[in-house]
């Protein structure tokens, strides 16, 4: 079965290419710049191919070419000038781009090409700040306009998870820790989101701190133990939507009582659901972050 998703209604490349739905259909009466197709019912679709050439045309009219221009170019023209504008400028757009691409056509070689090119001029930070988060942040709100299938999200948010681990891993096999604080992080119950702390997990560990990576979907009473093992510990988690809004000052007024209130624990917190918090009644010994750069700046 072929799953690559093919069809794209003018919706779909507004989203996915920045460009306005009422700037693409005049583009293509003026320059003839897209010949959409029709469904068996008359209903307007745009293919793979079309998508693709949005992609490059938008890339290179925010480089600075006028339509006009860029209609005059041949086919295979376009493609070529993007990788030579890309190749001198501009590279974490066009790496976005074909990142997008790999994820439509569930491409892997994509993927580990782009990213792989990307290493000769970045570090895996760079990567993750650089091109990552602008990338899932526009994943995400593609996911919202139903633009793309979780199937895509999954598949370009597991490479990504890979490449996480992987350094990871390497960085663990030479860490020294030289400090008496134990990180703790870990997920809310039904939180699933976690590219997030997994990147702060090696960013901590890289900082030379004591690292307990637990994973998703911690419950709140597991934790306690761990009080136990170490005297200075700093629980830290990512609310991306859990808990819920109604929910959330609950869960840091029991996180308070049952953990930190006995302790000499911490508790830092960020991610979205922090616009939720009501911070004038935040518990002592609770902090909250409004980015990871924010806490990584914070491990210094």
């Amino acid at each position: 079965m072929n799953n690559m998703k093919n069809k794209f209604s003018i919706k779909d490349l507004e989203n996915l290419t920045g460009i306005k739905a009422h700037t693409i259909r005049i583009w293509e009466k003026r320059y003839s710049l897209l010949s959409p197709k029709r469904t068996d019912s008359n209903i307007r679709y745009y293919d793979l191919a079309s998508f693709q050439k949005m992609l490059n045309v938008s890339y290179l009219n925010n480089n600075g070419y006028k339509i006009s221009k860029i209609a005059t170019l041949k086919p295979k023209e376009i493609p070529a000038l993007v990788r030579e504008i890309a190749s001198q400028t501009n590279l974490e757009s066009h790496a976005i781009n074909s990142f997008k691409l790999s994820m439509l056509n569930f491409d892997q070689a994509l993927f580990y090409n782009t990213y792989e090119s990307l290493l000769k001029d970045k570090s895996f930070v760079n990567i993750f700040y650089d091109i990552f988060i602008p990338l899932l942040t526009e994943i995400g709100l593609l996911w919202q306009t139903n633009t793309i299938t979780p199937a895509h999200e999954h598949f370009l948010t597991t490479l990504i998870r890979q490449k996480i681990l992987i350094n990871t891993e390497f960085i663990q096999s030479e860490a020294k820790p030289n400090s008496k604080k134990t990180f703790v992080l870990f997920l809310p119950d039904n939180e699933i989101h976690e590219l997030g702390i997994m990147f702060l997990n090696y960013q901590i560990v890289s900082h030379n701190f004591h690292c307990i990576f637990l994973g998703q979907s911690v419950p709140m009473e597991s934790l306690a133990d761990i009080l136990n093992y170490y005297d200075d510990i700093i629980f830290l988690s990512y609310f991306t939507i859990k808990p819920l809004k109604e929910e959330i000052d609950n869960y840091l007024s029991d996180f308070s009582e049952s953990l930190l209130k006995k302790s000499n624990a911490e508790f830092w917190i960020l991610g979205q659901m922090l616009n939720s918090i009501d911070m004038d009644n935040i518990p002592p010994k609770i902090k909250c972050f409004k980015s990871i750069q924010e806490v990584t700046d914070n491990l210094i």
